[in-house]
């Protein structure tokens, strides 16, 4: 949040106006915005790869076929959304919610934690968590020992990418238990939903997406803990209160506490924290995130380190100005220029957005939660 109007943001909105993605047109990792760009190594494009023993039987058999010249069923549809019960922000949204996985992915990049409590299935990619997908629709797909009750989109989705030796399944208390015993609970699983923080986080964002909140600057009151201002407006900061309660975190409360229990840290603090504001203030925030989450590095070409969706910027949109000004969360969707969009609210007169900010504005720090 700023504490006024951001006058070279506004410059830089009218010259970045056309690259604000729109709803469901956006472009995304499975169909990017300019068809023959080359796509940055580090931001989980297509790796060569071979297929194990153990991948869906019909993968192979579809192969099969087409050798053979044999005509082909044409597949089902991509499903319009994740399908899954998300315990976080604005349960209205969830049937808007999808993920697509990158273009050219193979199964030797792919590895998946199958929940059969949940009837959820994980998938990584390269051992990140990148989408979930619900178990209880009526297209069955085989995997070696596990038969996966998916949706057709979705079944036609994994096919060629499951190995049986790649998926692991979480353990299962006792027949008819009310909650997860503890050896099935991820410690990166905050609200226990089956959904690994990281990947609840952008699934947070992106609601907050298709929620559009008008940016409002102004100091405004609120309840404690879990407070957060009316939902139809918001700043660059509440993006990333809503994501990341999405998870179950409540940042405003994690920040106050950690203010209170240190407060050496935050030298920008002068008198009593306030949680009506101090999360909403993007210089307050990054003690916290300094001391509590990974730090990764801010280049954003970095093979060793690269961009994840979910993944924290503090970004700098003032050069002139000491520290980040300005806060945002990387998406799933590719941009034109082939690097990740940003999750953020701008400034005046814009609406909670997926933008191509990694052309022009810096990224000073880098943050994210354990996988």
């Amino acid at each position: 949040m700023t504490t006024g109007p951001r006058s070279g943001s506004h410059f830089l909105l009218l010259c970045m106006t056309p690259l604000i993605s729109v709803g469901c047109g956006a472009a995304s990792e499975a169909d990017p915005a300019i068809s023959g760009v080359r796509q940055r190594p580090t931001i989980e494009g297509p790796r060569e790869g071979v297929a194990r023993e153990g991948v869906a039987r019909e993968s192979v058999a579809r192969e099969g076929a087409a050798r053979e010249g044999v005509a082909r069923e044409p597949e089902p549809p991509t499903e319009a959304c994740l399908g899954v019960a998300d315990k976080g922000i604005w349960s209205d949204l969830d049937d808007k919610i999808q993920i697509r996985l990158p273009p050219g992915l193979t199964a030797d990049r792919v590895s998946a934690r199958l929940d059969a409590r949940r009837a959820l299935l994980v998938l990584a990619i390269d051992g990140f968590p990148r989408k979930v997908y619900p178990l209880s629709g009526a297209a069955t797909l085989q995997v070696g020992p596990h038969a996966l009750a998916l949706r057709p989109g979705d079944r036609a989705e994994l096919a060629s990418l499951l190995a049986a030796d790649r998926i692991t399944e979480v353990p299962q208390g006792p027949a008819g238990a009310a909650a997860a015993p503890a050896a099935a609970r991820s410690p990166h699983d905050a609200d226990g939903d089956g959904i690994p923080d990281p990947l609840d986080i952008l699934i947070g964002a992106k609601k907050t997406v298709q929620n559009a909140d008008a940016y409002t600057e102004g100091y405004m009151t609120m309840k404690f803990p879990m407070g957060d201002v009316p939902r139809e407006v918001g700043v660059c900061t509440d993006v990333i209160v809503r994501a990341v309660r999405n998870a179950g975190i409540d940042l405003q409360k994690a920040l106050h506490d950690d203010i209170l229990r240190a407060r050496a840290a935050y030298p920008m603090i002068k008198e009593r924290p306030d949680p009506q504001i101090d999360q909403r203030r993007v210089a307050t925030l990054l003690p916290y995130f300094q001391r509590h989450w990974e730090k990764h590095t801010e280049k954003i070409d970095d093979p060793k380190d690269p961009l994840r969706p979910g993944d924290v910027l503090f970004m700098d949109t003032f050069p002139s100005r000491s520290g980040p000004d300005h806060i945002g969360i990387v998406s799933d969707t590719i941009g034109p220029n082939s690097l990740p969009m940003v999750i953020n609210n701008w400034t005046n007169g814009t609406v909670t957005a997926e933008m191509d900010l990694l052309t022009f504005v810096p990224v000073m720090y880098r943050f994210r939660l354990p996988e």
